[in-house]
């Protein structure tokens, strides 16, 4: 994708954080029991080579799964006040470079009285190059 446009349902992400700002524009999709988060890959979410960096695939992973979480449970009727990372896992399937797009797409597992779980498959122009799996304390 050259022309920097996110695909149809992705806007513009607010939710922002000292440690995702450098990485702006990051873009969401909000669905009923997800959200999605989008980028195109620049230089700072990249290491040495050209290749993105395996922390910022793994940041951004938590960042929509724990989005994820809270968005599923509320459409479930849940209140829950925070959420925090108790476990995270990566596994890394490719690699992915400069101007490819990038999407990290979550889905709820299981959320019980006090832990939720959550995987994501993460893609860089459509093929899968990592996936990822949390747990998460539910705040209520």
């Amino acid at each position: 994708m050259s022309d920097q446009t996110p695909p149809e349902g992705f806007h513009l992400h607010e939710r922002t954080s000292p440690m995702t700002t450098p990485w702006a524009p990051i873009y969401r999709k909000k669905l009923d029991r997800a959200v999605y988060l989008g980028v195109f890959l620049r230089e700072v979410h990249c290491n040495s080579r050209g290749l993105v960096h395996g922390g910022f695939i793994a940041s951004l992973s938590d960042n929509t799964m724990g989005y994820t979480a809270g968005q599923a449970m509320a459409a479930d009727g849940r209140v829950v006040k925070s959420l925090v990372t108790i476990s995270l896992s990566v596994d890394y399937l490719g690699a992915a470079g400069l101007d490819q797009w990038m999407t990290f797409e979550p889905e709820l597992l299981k959320a019980t009285g006090t832990l939720a779980f959550v995987t994501a498959i993460v893609r860089a122009d459509g093929e899968p190059v990592a996936r990822s799996s949390a747990t998460f304390k539910i705040i209520t």
